[in-house]
């Protein structure tokens, strides 16, 4: 690729995603996410479907009231035969009858199985937040990392510019060095190559940065044009404990706590089984008005009545074939089953907190690793520039000085979020992620 050619690349990617940064913060970030992200958002709604589900409004727990009104017009005509043969007749009798009842019907008692489905509905719902919090951290997790993805990708920028900026110079000091004679057209050659591939990397590192901004602005339900810079440090905790961690896992974390909301589901679940071994006891009342006009025809011009009627009434299902003792039996298993589960899911559980205990103290050691490393190279980087100035390092030799230390840069840029991520993970199994301060 023509050098000139990628110069113009670079200052037009330079003018595209160099207007207006404003800084992303990662509260910043989070905080949009909650608002904006669309899984969070569903989440949120069918758990506000499971909150209205677990009303006392929806279980039976109050009366029914019913109103009825009515109108009815009759026009009637007989034609009469008395026993003594004398004929009458009635033309076009009209009546108007108005009537109008209120009712109320409520179970008295219904063997406690409303009071468990109540309870049951709680859980359900209870089961439900766990379901958003679980959405909202593995959000957050996917936040951070696409966060830390730029941030790593924008401290890279800046190594591969600065590495850039070397060979350039590098360029142009062999080019003064050839045109006095004091060097060979292969050196050139060489440095210009340097720059042509330093120059294709900070292309790269541009435009993956780009996509990258791309994918969190989707992520936390910005538009996906919204450019930014993101913060680059990085702290970790100082504070974090195996065991302390471990135990946390027990009692916060969110799949465990959803497991034992399934298990008093299914202990609610044998309650209202059982509730059909019990009565059922229901109470209704009816208050009504009836008014008749009638005209000179019939006997009465008006007549009016009320009634107030008011009643129990007990069901019991002594023998239902046996098909309340086989639920019975089955959510007992059932009951059984999720226990099980529950066991397995603790030894789970424990498993990956040691292995995330472990990729995280790893990731740590490597850091410190790193950061010595970078420390040789930035000293031998140094001593590698002065002895070229001074002809005595070749251009090829200085040129993987040049290497090594980038290497060791993107290393440790790696590494050091490497070990963020790993650090999160911990703290979304032992269910403290949504505690901690960023």
């Amino acid at each position: 690729m023509n050098y000139n050619i990628i110069l113009i690349m670079l200052l037009i990617i330079s003018i595209n995603t160099g207007n207006a940064q404003e800084l992303l913060t990662k509260n910043d970030a989070l905080d949009f996410a909650l608002d904006h992200n669309y899984s969070i958002k569903i989440a949120n709604n069918k758990a506000a479907i499971a909150k209205n589900n677990a009303s006392i409004l929806n279980n039976r727990f109050l009366p029914t009231v019913s109103a009825n009104a009515g109108v009815n017009y009759s026009n009637t005509s007989t034609d009469n035969k008395s026993h003594t043969g004398v004929l009458s007749a009635i033309e076009n009798a009209e009546s108007n009858n108005y009537n109008s009842s209120i009712g109320i019907k409520y179970t008295v008692f219904d063997g406690f199985g409303r009071a468990y489905n109540y309870k049951k509905l709680r859980e359900t719902h209870q089961i439900s937040e766990l379901d958003a919090r679980a959405i909202i951290e593995t959000t957050f997790i996917s936040v951070f990392t696409k966060y830390f993805e730029i941030a790593r990708l924008s401290q890279n920028e800046n190594f591969i510019k600065q590495s850039l900026d070397i060979s350039k110079q590098r360029l142009k000091r062999v080019s003064y060095s050839y045109d006095y004679g004091q060097t060979t057209k292969l050196e050139v050659l060489n440095a210009e190559v340097d720059v042509n591939n330093d120059s294709i990397s900070y292309l790269n590192i541009k435009r993956q940065l780009a996509n990258a901004k791309r994918d969190l602005n989707l992520l936390i339900g910005k538009d996906v044009l919204t450019n930014f810079k993101v913060e680059t440090g990085v702290l970790f905790l100082t504070d974090l404990e195996k065991n302390k961690l471990l135990a946390d896992a027990q009692a916060n974390n969110v799949s465990l706590l959803k497991a034992e909301s399934n298990i008093e589901i299914g202990k609610y679940d044998l309650k209202i089984a059982n509730s059909a071994w019990l009565p059922l006891i229901n109470f209704s009342s009816t208050y009504g008005l009836n008014t008749i006009n009638n005209d000179i025809n019939y006997q009465f011009l008006e007549q009016k009545s009320n009634n107030l009627a008011a009643g129990l009434s007990l069901a019991w299902n002594i023998f239902d074939g046996g098909a309340t003792k086989i639920k019975n039996q089955n959510a007992k298993i059932s009951i059984e089953n999720l226990n099980i589960q529950r066991e397995e899911l603790v030894q789970e559980l424990k498993r990956n907190m040691l292995n995330a205990w472990e990729v995280y103290q790893n990731n740590l050691f490597i850091v410190n690793a790193e950061q010595t490393n970078l420390a040789t190279n930035e000293r031998n980087f140094e001593r590698s520039e002065e002895l070229f100035k001074l002809g005595q390092l070749t251009s090829l030799q200085f040129r993987q000085a040049q290497v090594n230390l980038l290497n060791a840069q993107t290393n440790l840029n790696k590494a050091t979020y490497d070990a963020k991520i790993a650090e999160l993970v911990l703290l979304q199994l032992s269910g403290n992620l949504l505690n901690t301060n960023f």
